[in-house]
C-alpha cells in the first residue's frame, strides 16, 4: 500500500483505511516545528513564498517520510501519531472531566478537604482540584485566621487574579459601601463581577469570624439548572444561550462594563455555567419587540434557579473556606442582623485556566 498524492494532500493507509492529510497541516506539524525544551511551535507557516506541496513522499516502517517542493526541508510523521490525528477531534485533555451536576441532596457529598493536608499530599490535592472541575465547588477546613492563609491555598492551584476589588476583597459592613456585598442586607443569587469583559474564575470566600445571627450562604449548580431548563423550555434556552444582555459595576472612581449571555455553553454545547446577577444587570438595551421574547425567557429560568431543590445552605464557620466556579455555581446570602456579632469573609480569586492547568500538571506528576 502506498501514498495517494491529491491537489491539496495526500492519503495515507493507516489501520483505520485510507486517510487524507492537507499538506499544509502536515507542513505546519512537522515535528521540527516544536523547540525540544519550549514545545513552542518555532515554524511559522505564513514564512513560507509559496503554500507547502509534496515533492515526494513514501512510508518507511513506522513513519510517513514527505520531501516538501519549493524549500530543502524533509518531514517525518510518526504512524502512530498520525492514527491519533486520523479523524478531527479535540486534544486528548484530562481535564476535559464530564461535569458532575448536582441539586439540593449534594450538601450531603460536598467535596472537604483540609487546609493543611492539600498542603503536603498530592494525591489530595489532585482529588480537590478533580471536586472543583467536576463538581464546581469544595469547602476547605483548618485555615488560620491571617491574610496568608487565603493567599497559601488559592496558590495551590494558581496565582490570586486581580478583579474590579482588587487582588482581595473583605465581605462585611463597610461605612460606604461600593457593593450590596459590604451590607448587612441580602444577597440575590448572582455570579460575581458580570461587568468584567472576562468575569473571574474560581472563587475563595476564607471565613475569619461569623457569630451574627443570620447571614447563611446558599449555593446551586447553575449548569444543572440550565441543563433541566434546557430540557423543559428548549426555546427559551436557545434566547438565553446566544443572546447578550449588558452589565455594569459603576462607582466614583471606576465604571466597568461588558456584555454576556446569561447561560454560557462550552465547545461541545453542553452548560459549562451562568452569567447572572440582578444588582449589576445594566439597563437592557435590546430592542423593545425582542425584549417581548427575552425578558419571558429570563424570568422563567430566574423563577426556576430560586427552585429549593436545587440549593444548598452553608453556614461558614471561622477556619473554613469555600472554593466554588464562580461561572458555574450561583450564590447568594440570607440578610443578618449587623449588631449580632461579627462576620468578616475575606476573598479573592483564580482563572479556571489555571485550576484546569494546575490538574493537568498533578496528574501527570502521579504516573
Amino acid at each position: 500500500m502506498t501514498v495517494s498524492f491529491k491537489e491539496h494532500g495526500l492519503t495515507v493507509p493507516l489501520t483505520q483505511g485510507q486517510i487524507y492529510f492537507n499538506y499544509c497541516w502536515l507542513r505546519d506539524n512537522c515535528p521540527s516545528s516544536f523547540d525540544p525544551q519550549t514545545r513552542e511551535r518555532i515554524f511559522d507557516i505564513c514564512s513560507l513564498a509559496e503554500n507547502p506541496v509534496a515533492l515526494s513522499a513514501e512510508l518507511s516502517i513506522d513513519e510517513l517520510v514527505v520531501h516538501w517542493a519549493n524549500e530543502n526541508h524533509t518531514s517525518r510523521f510518526s504512524l502512530t501519531w498520525l492514527e491519533k490525528w486520523a479523524k478531527p477531534s479535540l486534544r486528548d485533555d484530562v481535564a476535559a472531566l464530564p461535569r458532575s451536576l448536582w441539586k439540593s441532596d449534594h450538601s450531603n457529598k460536598l467535596a472537604k478537604f483540609n487546609a493543611d493536608t492539600l498542603s503536603t499530599n498530592r494525591t489530595k490535592l489532585t482529588q480537590y482540584a478533580h471536586a472543583l472541575i467536576v463538581d464546581g465547588i469544595a469547602l476547605i477546613s483548618g485555615l488560620e485566621d491571617s491574610n496568608q492563609a487565603l493567599t497559601r491555598l488559592a496558590n495551590l492551584l494558581g496565582s490570586v487574579r486581580p478583579s474590579v476589588p482588587g487582588d482581595y476583597f473583605d465581605v462585611r459592613v463597610h461605612l460606604d459601601p461600593v457593593n450590596l456585598s459590604y451590607t448587612a442586607s441580602e444577597l440575590e443569587l448572582h455570579t460575581d463581577t458580570p461587568a468584567e469583559e472576562l468575569p473571574p474564575g474560581i472563587q475563595f470566600l476564607h471565613c475569619r469570624s461569623n457569630t451574627v445571627k443570620g447571614g447563611v450562604t446558599v449555593f446551586l449548580d447553575g449548569a444543572a439548572v440550565a441543563e433541566d431548563f434546557r430540557q423543559s423550555n428548549p426555546e427559551d434556552f436557545e434566547i438565553l444561550s446566544t443572546t447578550k444582555i449588558p452589565f455594569y459595576y459603576e462607582h466614583d472612581n471606576f465604571d466597568w462594563r461588558s456584555r454576556q449571555k446569561v447561560i454560557e455553553l462550552d465547545d461541545r454545547g453542553n452548560v459549562s455555567g451562568l452569567t447572572i446577577s440582578q444588582h449589576m444587570a445594566d439597563v437592557n438595551d435590546l430592542p423593545q419587540k425582542e425584549l417581548d421574547s427575552f425578558y419571558p425567557a429570563l424570568l422563567r429560568f430566574g423563577r426556576l434557579l430560586r427552585s429549593e431543590k436545587y440549593q444548598i445552605q452553608i453556614r461558614l464557620e471561622e477556619g473554613q473556606c469555600i472554593v466554588f466556579d464562580n461561572h458555574r455555581i450561583v450564590h447568594g446570602r440570607e440578610a443578618y442582623a449587623e449588631n449580632s456579632g461579627n462576620r468578616y469573609l475575606r476573598g479573592c480569586y483564580i482563572d479556571r485556566g489555571e485550576l484546569r492547568s494546575s490538574y493537568r500538571t498533578l496528574v501527570k506528576k502521579q504516573k
